[in-house]
């Protein structure tokens, strides 16, 4: 068997690297925990991406997004604005149209298939448990759809 001697500089360059990667905390990363109210909520925030270019180029509107300072739940009511930390979900609107839907599944990536070719908008709103929008938590994405092969439902080409 043989052994190499490390250096005591090289453990210490290891291990302040370990320790650095590893520096944020799971609050940090998650959030409050769910068992402590939390005094004094910072405003909830929706970050949404452009879509994805791949599934414009089949029809498909893919948008990844993430929330702050709100979970995103299938909770729903005015019992549910006591909560803490608190809660909501999304509403998607396509293209102006009088309807939405609402999205709680909190799943990162808005998904709406069977987009034709031309302009198209979707504004995603992060909205609490009575549907109110949180101030300023909408955002519109222009984009459009090129020319494509007409998908089926199950994703598979016509």
């Amino acid at each position: 068997m043989t052994h190499v001697k490390i250096p005591a500089a090289a453990i210490a360059a290891c291990a302040v690297l370990a320790t650095d990667a590893s520096a944020q905390t799971a609050r940090e990363i998650r959030g409050a925990s769910p068992y402590v109210a939390v005094e004094n909520e910072p405003a909830p925030k929706l970050i949404v991406d452009p879509p994805l270019p791949e599934g414009l180029a089949i029809g498909v509107f893919w948008a990844q997004y993430r929330v702050e300072n709100v979970r995103i739940v299938q909770v729903f009511g005015a019992g549910a604005r006591q909560v803490s930390p608190r809660i909501g979900h999304l509403h998607i609107t396509v293209d102006d149209l009088p309807w939405w839907w609402a999205d709680a599944s909190d799943n990162n990536t808005v998904d709406i298939a069977g987009l034709p070719a031309g302009p198209h908008q979707v504004t995603i709103a992060l909205v609490d448990a009575d549907h109110n929008v949180f101030p300023g938590q909408a955002t519109t994405l222009k984009f459009v759809v090129p020319e494509h092969q007409k998908t089926s439902h199950a994703g598979h080409h016509k």
